[in-house]
């Protein structure tokens, strides 16, 4: 999906959880029933309970993998630092992914540790450091973030120094470290299989959070989808 802004953020403020749901099914009726099918089917495996911070990194197709393992493994939250390197998704490697993934950019690591400590995450920074805790013993029954730093240099000594814990994925050849795209996607994968299959922890998006996600995808299979919110929301349909 495009960046996700106060702007847009406000979209739907106004509307209470029915009105949501009403202006769902009206907007679902501008694409196919088997879209809207996927959308329901979809949206019950999608969590914020584990999201994936970037920090500054500099290649559009590693940081464009990483969106797209994202939304594989139903991570709907990707936080993205700029202080350096401007991030913009190449769609010919995230294959569509950043249409369904939401993105929020930072100018600096910081702001993003303050706004997610705020939520209660638990923020883990992924090093290839020998004493840091394997990514399949990581406790993640809080909330948590995984920070992944640049190519050549890694993450920050600030991103390093304000981190919750640290973690690191088992390798055993010659080379000192994967790269970013698939240190993330082993990541997720031992993660959000791990949080699946426990019972104790409610990761997925309460009831009206998964309609307002369905309304942010919605904007993006309808032409002009934007321009036709605005006309239903002008009609008093909601």
């Amino acid at each position: 999906m495009p960046e996700i802004t106060e702007e847009r953020k406000s979209l739907f403020a106004h509307l209470d959880k029915s009105g949501k749901e009403r202006l769902y099914d009206k907007l679902s009726e501008f694409y196919s029933d088997n879209k809207r099918q996927l959308f329901d089917r979809l949206v019950r495996n999608r969590t914020r309970h584990i999201c994936v911070v970037l920090e500054d990194v500099f290649q559009s197709h590693n940081a464009s993998a990483v969106l797209r393992s994202c939304d594989c493994f139903g991570v709907q939250d990707v936080h993205v630092v700029e202080s350096r390197n401007h991030y913009a998704p190449n769609s010919d490697v995230s294959m569509g992914s950043d249409k369904w993934v939401d993105y929020y950019k930072y100018p600096d690591i910081l702001s993003v540790y303050n706004t997610l400590h705020e939520r209660g995450y638990q923020i883990i920074a992924t090093l290839p450091h020998e004493n840091d805790t394997m990514i399949t013993d990581l406790d993640i029954t809080k909330p948590t973030a995984l920070v992944f730093g640049t190519e050549l240099t890694g993450l920050t000594q600030q991103a390093v120094e304000h981190a919750d814990g640290y973690v690191k994925v088992p390798m055993y050849g010659f080379t000192e470290s994967f790269n970013i795209s698939v240190c993330a996607a082993l990541s997720l994968f031992y993660l959000t299989e791990k949080m699946r299959a426990n019972p104790a922890i409610n990761w997925r998006l309460s009831e009206e959070d998964q309609v307002q996600l369905k309304l942010y995808w919605s904007l993006q299979v309808i032409h002009d989808g934007e321009n036709v919110l605005k006309e239903v929301l002008k009609k008093g349909i909601v």
